[in-house]
């Protein structure tokens, strides 16, 4: 089973939901980059689920680099670290051992590993592994920052509530970083009583909400990508479709650009009034040709509701041979829309992290 994502940089995540420990190891780091461990202590921070709306399982994620960063400062080899796992009830997963859960990996699980896989909590598959994306985006905005590169994701909707979009032409840096920072992050921040009471109802209904995130980068260099198979847009996609729940990525205007004329979704140029060629629209979302225009890049990801709900459900018992019934136990999210939002900018910076430093000197880096 391969796990690793990356060219010039690449991660590898191991480990499990109930395993001892969940790991990253990132290789191609040059020697004499600082570790900004406030940093990753933050980002693991904001993942962290809020009782009322979220999972009860409460993992204080203290990470430990294991080695490649001896002090802080990685001397050139692969940097290994690791996130213990401490509230761990497995024991609500035996009666599912046999019987899939609808939504989940379960079954094609099963039978890729011979049923060999730990399935408890979800395995590898697991939302607990997204703490590992945090680690790996928090590296890559501390040098991403340093060339002027910001990504910010907000609510765009939780369930039919929705917030209003990105300025696909003008967004400022602050405000991305400003998103960044937010536990709940939104646009018009009026809605989000309305969107918290929407996931408490369905928590309550023993049920689970989905919603839209949409994510926005500015400072990208014009030409960043590449033609066809290693364009940008695949590169992102690629790693948007590893965050568990993700099951559509669209890019502007998406799908909805089918139903406009070429004359509607035309992104013409125009020098600005600084010398600078930008685009009158942004149809295509930053992106043409597989390579950044220079403009914003709008990416949109729907994210299902979870797939773990408390309701009675059908599904198989691989043993006997028969169809049952089953309730979901333990603890999940009612929605994962807000946790999932700073997952996914993590991944982006960590994306487009890998995408420019190919082919960059050590300092770069620095």
């Amino acid at each position: 089973m391969l796990n690793t994502f990356g060219s010039s940089i690449k991660i590898t995540f191991s480990g499990t939901s109930h395993g001892p420990e969940i790991g990253l190891v990132i290789e191609g780091l040059p020697a004499g980059l600082a570790i900004d461990g406030e940093a990753i202590r933050a980002a693991l921070a904001i993942r962290r689920p809020d009782a009322a709306i979220s999972t009860s399982r409460s993992e204080p994620d203290r990470y430990e680099i294991r080695s490649g960063a001896p002090g802080g400062i990685t001397d050139g080899t692969p940097v290994r670290f690791s996130i213990p796992n401490v509230d761990i009830r497995s024991a609500d997963y035996d009666p599912l051992r046999h019987t899939p859960r609808p939504g989940h990996a379960d079954y094609p699980a099963y039978v890729k590993s011979d049923g060999t896989e730990d399935l408890r909590g979800g395995g590898i598959h697991s939302g607990r592994m997204t703490a590992l994306f945090m680690i790996a985006g928090a590296i890559a905005e501390s040098v991403l920052r340093r060339h002027g590169i910001v990504v910010g994701s907000h609510i765009l909707s939780v369930k039919d509530i929705r917030d209003r979009p990105f300025d696909p032409i003008a967004i400022a840096p602050e405000s991305l970083q400003r998103l960044s920072k937010m536990p709940f992050p939104l646009l018009d921040g009026s809605l989000e009583e309305r969107m918290k009471e929407t996931i408490a109802e369905a928590k309550m209904r023993a049920d689970t909400v989905g919603g839209i995130v949409e994510t926005a980068v500015v400072g990208l260099p014009a030409g960043a990508g590449e033609p066809l198979f290693d364009s940008l847009e695949s590169r992102l996609a690629s790693i948007l479709f590893s965050v568990p729940a993700v099951k559509g990525v669209e890019f502007g205007d998406g799908f909805a650009i089918a139903g406009k004329y070429g004359s509607e979704a035309k992104d013409e140029y125009a020098y600005d009034a600084e010398g600078r060629v930008v685009t009158i629209a942004n149809h295509n979302g930053g992106i043409v040709g597989g390579m950044a225009t220079g403009m914003p890049v709008i990416v949109r990801s729907a994210i299902k509701p979870t797939s773990s709900i408390g309701l009675a459900q059908r599904t198989v018992d691989l043993r006997t041979k028969e169809n049952v019934t089953i309730v979901v136990g333990g603890r999940h999210d009612p929605s994962i829309v807000h946790r999932a939002v700073h997952v996914i900018d993590a991944a982006v910076r960590f994306a487009l992290f890998d995408l420019l430093a190919e082919g960059k000197p050590d300092s770069w880096f620095r």
